[in-house]
């Protein structure tokens, strides 16, 4: 069973992934805020996150390049942000993906899967 880590300050949005992600074998951990993230992920191991872009105190942005600073887990921008500048964004600030809301949960999955994958490969070829 693999660990997620959900970062959005909206419950509902929170409690609807963990309907998605749930049936399918994953473990969701969540937290409201991109500063209680990068504390939690200093502390625990997770195998992917999946991150709004617009939240108070520290952005989904500023969250990820700070990851970045200690840690190479998948992450997965989650957003309503759509524009071709959002996505740059995510990208140049580290992260593995940038998906829309509101989003298809097969499309959703299949990210998911394929990024938790190629992390297992890349820890099987050290």
């Amino acid at each position: 069973m693999s660990k997620i880590l959900l970062v959005d300050d909206e419950e509902r949005m929170l409690q609807l992934l963990k309907l998605y992600l749930q049936p399918h074998d994953f473990q969701c951990y969540s937290v409201n805020s991109g500063t209680k993230a990068i504390q939690y992920l200093k502390e625990q191991a997770v195998e992917l996150v999946l991150m709004d872009v617009m939240m108070p105190e520290k952005n989904g942005w500023e969250t990820v390049k700070e990851i970045r600073t200690f840690s190479n887990v998948p992450i997965i921008m989650l957003t309503a942000r759509d524009q071709f500048p959002d996505i740059i964004s995510s990208v140049e600030n580290g992260a593995n993906g940038h998906l829309t809301k509101p989003m298809n949960e097969e499309q959703l999955l299949f990210h998911i899967e394929n990024l938790i994958e190629e992390g297992h490969n890349i820890c099987q070829m050290n």
